[in-house]
């Protein structure tokens, strides 16, 4: 097998990304896998220049319109694709979709948003606590698998343009890290961190507010959590943030087999 270049990316919306040159960037990018997160659409209404592209897409779409949603689109066809965790008050929310290659898995993650409140908070400890416990049975195969997405949370200091002001705020609080920490002593890695583990001042969304991606403002919310065995496979990882098609940046790491 060639090397196989995987991209995670929260599209904000394929419609409106594409309206911002998302084909664009694919033909100049060139991944093997796209893992796709906020989708916001059913499948029949993703733009046609986005499924002329030529990959195998499987869309996993929110139960509520405009919301949410999955997609994995790839080169290779897959020998399986399961949607969802086999939870209904995750899988109606769209947030998780497998590919199973010949050689890997890949999983496309949304995982949940707590900025909007404390009921939302709750439900997204609750999801994580559930997600825990999930792809620690993922590691019970052998096959090498590859969590993308977009995880909500930065882990460390260096993840975070403003760690003390944030430190009370969704997404950085101490339980959320804390949680991360622990995810990664199951057996995975963080792939980016990996392969480069002092670089700074490097996220992947930026507000849409107060300039904050030209003053890079950011938090590095958007991962490529590996298995041990797959996580060695990687050769390069780049958060390729000069394309400006979301309010995040497309997470591309090419794994070697």
């Amino acid at each position: 097998m060639p090397d196989i270049k995987i991209s995670s990316y929260n599209v904000n919306g394929i419609r409106a990304a594409e309206r911002k040159g998302f084909s664009d960037w694919v033909r100049s990018s060139q991944p093997d896998v796209i893992c796709l997160q906020e989708i916001k659409a059913v499948e029949e209404q993703v733009p046609q220049e986005v499924l002329d592209l030529g990959y195998h897409a499987t869309w996993h779409s929110a139960v509520k319109k405009g919301y949410s949603g999955v997609a994995i689109l790839s080169r290779m066809k897959p020998v399986s694709v399961t949607e969802g965790m086999g939870l209904d008050w995750i899988d109606s929310e769209g947030r998780v979709l497998m590919h199973e290659y010949d050689d890997f898995k890949v999983y496309s993650l949304y995982l949940p948003s707590g900025t909007t409140g404390s009921v939302r908070q709750d439900i997204k400890m609750k999801f994580l606590d559930a997600f825990n416990d999930f792809a620690a049975t993922l590691l019970e195969d052998d096959k090498p698998v590859v969590l993308c997405g977009d995880y909500n949370i930065a882990h460390t200091e260096i993840d975070i343009h403003d760690p003390v002001r944030n430190k009370k705020t969704s997404g950085f609080l101490p339980e959320e890290r804390q949680w991360f920490t622990e995810f990664l002593e199951l057996g995975f890695d963080d792939v980016f961190r990996k392969q480069h583990p002092e670089l700074t001042d490097t996220y992947s969304w930026w507000s849409y507010r107060a300039a904050s991606k030209e003053r890079n403002k950011g938090w590095r919310l958007d991962y490529h959590l590996a298995s041990k065995n797959m996580s060695e496979k990687a050769i390069e990882a780049e958060i390729e943030r000069d394309y400006d098609m979301s309010d995040h940046a497309p997470v591309s790491v090419v794994y070697r087999f």
